[in-house]
């Protein structure tokens, strides 16, 4: 399913932007902050690797490692070529019926859940075409969101489960849904747009259309 590489990937791209946006704010020219912050967050990443490589349980990964480095270079790839992020990878979740069945491994808080239930969890690319389409006559906050998740995926290592009576075949999803920009919003207030821009992380709910398998359906509101 990959959902683990999907959420290393995330959050090496946003450790990178992170640092990236602190050493900007010190004065830095925004190439020498893209890359420190691409430098930091790489690193920072990779330190965990070395921490699981001492757990006899996890172990290190080079596909871990991978991920951790595609993030980081999606995120000095596009400062690189616009001097900006302009797609977006961002993340939304939603409570499943699958954690009751593994809490001890999915999680039985909701807390636990977010962090471990792959099933709840989405991986998107937002972008606004208004960045790709000259003279498009769309909101420049809107966004088209392609996305990413899991459903009935029990076990780690493997696709096919049985509990309760009950035969869980894991498949991959593949979503298309609207978003929002929220940097791009028509907001005058800095203090309130300081504030909002961390969302620029989340997906915003949306209808959303899912092909899961051979079979497509739809969603009038997907978290």
């Amino acid at each position: 399913m990959q959902m683990d590489k999907a959420g290393h990937f995330y959050t090496a791209a946003h450790l990178c932007e992170a640092n990236y946006r602190l050493f900007e704010w010190t004065g830095l020219s925004k190439r020498t902050s893209a890359w420190i912050g691409a430098g930091i967050g790489l690193g920072f990443q990779t330190s965990l690797e070395f921490l699981d490589g001492t757990n006899a349980q996890w172990g290190f990964s080079w596909y871990d490692m991978l991920a951790n480095t595609l993030g980081a270079g999606w995120f000095l790839g596009q400062q690189t070529l616009w001097d900006e992020q302009r797609l977006l990878i961002k993340f939304s979740y939603h409570l499943t019926e699958f954690a009751a069945y593994r809490p001890q491994i999915l999680g039985a808080t909701f807390t636990e859940r977010l962090l471990k239930d792959y099933n709840g969890q989405t991986y998107w690319i937002s972008f606004s075409p208004t960045q790709f389409i000259e003279n498009c006559k769309l909101p420049t906050w809107l966004c088209f969101s392609f996305g990413y998740s899991a459903e009935e995926k029990l076990v780690g290592n493997q696709d096919f489960y049985v509990a309760a009576n009950r035969t869980f075949q894991a498949r991959r999803q593949y979503l298309f849904s609207l978003d929002l920009d929220v940097r791009e919003l028509p907001i005058k207030n800095k203090w309130l747009k300081a504030v909002l821009r961390p969302l620029h992380y989340l997906k915003f709910p949306f209808p959303a259309l899912i092909l899961d398998g051979n079979k497509m359906t739809g969603s009038w509101l997907y978290f």
